[in-house]
């Protein structure tokens, strides 16, 4: 699955010789050179759903807001709420242009003496470009602690007993996208409750020094209990069946928010101004939008490109985003942007390698017996 990205070089994760040694292949995703897999898709796709599997997240950009105004500064500048977060607290944005369109999906954590923001190393520069830009009379300082940081993450059913034997925060404790700073192997590092599709997951952050160190313990505890490493092939499937999308593969500069899907997760409509809010109103009140990303099953069993037109009736009215094989529906699945007339649950679309139709995303248990 080749990386839909705004950097022209992918970033090396700083893990990759531990990777290669374990026998992982290496390919690119999000921008950054990540493990593929480590051995059988499938065996690391059950580990992150039914036990416990660690993944490289070191496609990750981090930024530190400091400064007396730094939480009015940010609520002015991105899609969701960052005003009323306490400290331990954290929610999903968006960085739109004056335009709606969207340059950045960004993670807020607020903590007492600073924010950290998290975004994609592929959108690192031009992220770090058009916040600086609005910091005009505010008394807000912005600092690039991405070569500094990594991230590491653990997720499946027993992720919170594999927290327990690590003496890591309790995973109840934290509320979704809460976090509170953890000891691993001596390794102080902040743990971020982040559970994707409602599977139990953490990831955690540390210095880059420590990377290596925090891997191995980790993956040591995941395979304990019954898990391990897991690559990007399995996440991508993971992430499809969850309808979660990506940055830079499902969402970009080239759409608005309610296109995505992400309108409901990604913005508060009550908080007042923020860039790009007249155009998400605007869309708001018109109702809908001409088209939209939706889930897509393919018949058969070949996986089609990105970019891949969908048709009806032999004309274009979509095109695919990314795709996988799904292992819960035995068949691929993916997202594609489908004109509003062609989207709903049920259609039927054709493209070049067969038959396709729109299904809903996350799937259920129904979807899974049919």
């Amino acid at each position: 699955m080749p990386s839909e990205n705004t950097t022209s070089v992918p970033v090396d994760t700083p893990l990759r010789a531990f990777h290669e040694a374990a026998g992982a292949q290496i390919a690119e995703y999000c921008g950054c050179l990540l493990p593929a897999r480590f051995s059988q898709t499938r065996e690391e796709y059950r580990f992150a759903r039914e036990t416990a599997g660690v993944a490289d997240k070191n496609c990750r950009a981090f930024f530190n807001f400091t400064g007396p105004d730094r939480v009015r500064y940010l609520n002015a500048v991105l899609t969701n709420n960052v005003r009323d977060l306490q400290p331990g607290q954290g929610i999903s944005s968006l960085l739109l242009n004056p335009q709606g369109h969207i340059l950045a999906e960004i993670a807020t954590f607020v903590m007492q003496d600073r924010i950290l923001t998290v975004t994609y190393a592929a959108s690192r520069e031009r992220s770090a470009t058009t916040l600086e830009k609005f910091i005009i009379m505010d008394d807000v300082t912005l600092e690039d602690v991405t070569g500094q940081l990594g991230a590491l993450s653990v997720e499946g059913a027993r992720t919170p007993e594999v927290l327990r034997s690590l003496g890591a925060p309790l995973f109840d404790s934290l509320p979704e996208m809460g976090h509170a700073e953890a000891q691993i192997d001596g390794i102080v590092c902040r743990m971020f409750r982040r559970s994707p599709g409602g599977v139990p997951g953490v990831e955690f952050v540390a210095k880059r020094a420590d990377l290596p160190k925090l891997w191995q313990g980790l993956v040591q505890a995941a395979r304990a209990a019954g898990g391990g490493a897991v690559g990007y092939e399995a996440l991508n499937i993971l992430r499809l069946e969850a309808g979660i999308p990506w940055f830079g593969y499902d969402f970009d500069e080239t759409v608005i928010p309610h296109e995505a899907g992400l309108e409901n997760s990604h913005i508060s409509y009550t908080k007042g101004c923020y860039t790009g809010q007249e155009i998400v109103e605007r869309v708001r009140s018109r109702g809908h939008v001409n088209r939209r990303r939706v889930g897509v099953a393919f018949s058969g069993t070949e996986v089609p490109p990105a970019k891949m037109p969908l048709l009806a009736g032999g004309a274009e009215v979509g095109r695919v985003t990314r795709a996988g094989f799904s292992y819960t529906l035995e068949r691929p699945i993916g997202m594609a942007y489908v004109r509003r007339e062609n989207n709903s649950p049920g259609s039927r679309l054709t493209w070049s390698g067969g038959e396709a139709e729109v299904i809903e995303l996350p799937l259920r248990a129904a979807q899974a017996q049919t």
